[in-house]
C-alpha cells in the first residue's frame, strides 16, 4: 500500500508544499521546530485542510481539492499518535483502547483489545486507570488505542519523546514487530536521531515547509547535501573551503579552509575547483593526539591548540584552535578517560587525526 501526497498549506510566514510517497513501512518525518512536520500529519489526517492538494492511499483518493474530494477523518482509516495522549482519565487502559470501536459486538471488542494489549505487552494492566499506569505504559496504551481500529495509514507525532531511553527502546521494538505483519504506510515525526536509525526505511528532511532532502536514513542523515541538513544531522563543525583539487580516479579531492593554507582531503563531490563549499565534520569522528602521528591510514593530521574544554556528562568537548594566521575553531569530543589520560588541558598543542570520508563536503543554502 502506497500513500501519496502532494498539497500546499500556508504557515504564517511560509508555505507547506510538499510532494512524496510513502510505501509501507515507516517514514521518518524530521526537521526542526516548526518546519511543518505537525501540519503535514495533521493535513493527512483530515484535521487541517490545505489550500491546494491530493492525498491518495492506493486508489483510495482521500483529498483531491480540485475535484471537490475531502473525506472526513473519522472515514480516512487513519491511526493517529499524538505527544499529548489525552487518555481518558476515568476509563480503565481497556476501555480507552476499545473507545474507537464501541460498534463492534461485546466479544469482537474483547478479542480486539486483547490482541493489540498483547502485542505490546500491556494486557496485565487491562483493568487500570491512566493515573495507576506508568509513562510507558500510557504510551502503549495510546499506540494500541489506534491501532485497535485497524487503519490502512499511522501517524505518530513524537510519541516517545517524554520517556526514557530503555523504555523507548522497547516499545520501538513493539512497533516494528507490530507493523512486519501490517505492511501499512507510517508518517513518523521525530527529532531523534536515534530513533531515525531505529525505525526508518525512509527519511523526509523538512526545512520551511519544503522537502530539502529524501532517501535511506543512512544516506539522508550521513551524507547531507546542504549545511543546514548537515546542522539538524547532528555536525558539529562546518568549516568555510574551497575546492582546490580534484582526484576522480581516486574519488577524493582537496579543499582549503578559508582564509588559511591549510588542506583537507575529503570525498569527491560536484563542485569544481575554485568554487566554495563547507566541510561537515561530527565532533565524535576526531581523533585526538599529543604528538605527530605516524603510520596512520588518516589523511588529515591537524596541529592545534586546545583553547578551552569542558565536561558535559560522559563527554569532554574541545575547542580546539588550528594553527593558522586567520583562526578556525574545531569542536572534538572525547571521553573523561581519555582527557586525563592524554593530560589534556586549554593551552596544551595537539593533532587532529580526521580520516577522509568524515569530511563532508556541502552546499550552503
Amino acid at each position: 500500500m502506497t500513500l501519496a501526497v502532494a498539497l500546499q498549506k500556508r504557515l504564517g510566514a511560509f508555505t507547506l508544499d510538499v510532494d512524496f510517497t510513502a510505501g509501507s513501512g515507516v517514514t521518518i518525518v524530521f526537521g526542526e521546530s516548526g518546519s511543518g512536520k505537525t501540519t503535514l500529519l495533521r493535513c493527512v489526517a483530515g484535521i487541517a485542510r490545505p489550500e491546494a492538494g491530493r492525498i491518495a492511499l492506493g486508489d483510495r483518493v482521500l483529498l483531491d481539492t480540485r475535484r471537490g474530494v475531502d473525506v472526513v477523518p473519522a472515514r480516512r482509516r487513519i491511526g493517529f499518535v499524538f505527544q499529548q495522549l489525552a487518555l481518558f482519565p476515568h476509563l480503565t487502559a481497556a476501555g480507552n483502547i476499545g473507545y474507537g470501536i464501541a460498534h463492534l459486538s461485546a466479544a469482537e471488542r474483547h478479542d480486539r483489545i486483547l490482541a493489540v494489549a498483547g502485542s505490546f505487552r500491556i494486557d496485565h494492566v487491562l483493568d487500570r486507570r491512566p493515573a495507576g499506569l506508568s509513562g510507558g505504559e500510557r504510551q502503549r496504551v495510546g499506540l494500541a488505542r489506534s491501532l485497535v481500529t485497524d487503519p490502512e495509514i499511522l501517524l505518530l507525532d513524537e510519541p516517545l519523546s517524554a520517556l526514557d531511553y530503555a523504555t523507548q527502546s522497547r516499545i520501538i521494538d513493539d512497533l516494528r514487530r507490530w507493523n512486519d505483519s501490517r505492511h501499512i504506510p507510517i508518517l513518523y515525526v521525530t527529532h531523534s536521531q536515534r530513533e531515525v536509525f531505529a525505525l526508518g526505511n525512509r527519511v523526509l528532511l523538512l526545512e520551511a515547509g519544503r522537502i530539502v532532502s529524501e532517501g535511506r536514513p543512512n544516506d539522508v542523515m550521513d551524507m547531507p547535501a546542504h549545511d543546514r541538513v548537515a546542522e539538524l544531522m547532528g555536525f558539529e563543525n562546518l568549516l568555510e573551503a574551497v575546492v582546490l583539487g580534484r582526484r576522480p580516479d581516486s574519488g577524493v579531492m582537496t579543499v582549503r579552509l578559508g582564509g588559511t593554507a591549510i588542506d583537507l582531503e575529503t570525498p569527491l563531490v560536484t563542485a569544481e575547483v575554485g568554487e566554495p563549499v563547507r566541510v561537515a565534520i561530527r565532533a565524535g569522528d576526531i581523533l585526538v593526539a599529543t604528538e605527530r602521528p605516524r603510520g596512520v591510514s588518516a589523511r588529515n593530521l591537524l596541529p592545534a591548540t586546545i583553547a578551552a574544554l569542558h565536561r558535559r556528562g560522559a563527554l569532554v568537548t574541545l575547542a580546539a584552535r588550528l594553527a593558522s594566521n586567520h583562526p578556525v575553531d574545531i569542536e572534538v569530543h572525547v571521553t573523561p578517560a581519555a582527557c586525563a589520560e592524554l593530560g589534556l588541558q586549554p593551552g596544551r598543542t595537539i593533532w587532529l587525526v580526521i580520516k577522509t570520508h568524515s569530511c563532508r563536503p556541502v552546499r550552503a543554502l
